[in-house]
């Protein structure tokens, strides 16, 4: 295992996490159940298998398309994402 990968990919995600909806969200569950713990294996197997689904997408891309080309689309897909939810109504 690379674990300058590791734990350069524990940062990135981390900090990005930091503040974001789904740990707002969480928040809000955890304030409202008796169930904390419920609440954090929900919230840490969702995490878990939407990372799963992106690790295979982005090796699947990858055998298809230049890794430079992946990244672009993925910053890309995140600008226009961002842009929409500020502009287009009842989108946020």
């Amino acid at each position: 295992m690379d674990f300058k990968v590791l734990v350069t990919t524990f940062g990135m995600i981390f900090l990005a996490e930091l503040g974001d909806k789904t740990q707002l969200a969480t928040l809000c569950f955890a304030a409202e159940s008796k169930s904390r713990l419920a609440v954090f294996v929900g919230s840490a197997t969702a995490l878990v298998v939407t990372s799963l689904l992106a690790v295979l997408v982005g090796a699947g891309l990858s055998r298809v398309l230049p890794t430079g080309y992946v990244k672009t689309g993925a910053g890309v897909l995140f600008i226009a994402l961002g842009l929409w939810m500020v502009f287009v109504p009842g989108s946020r």
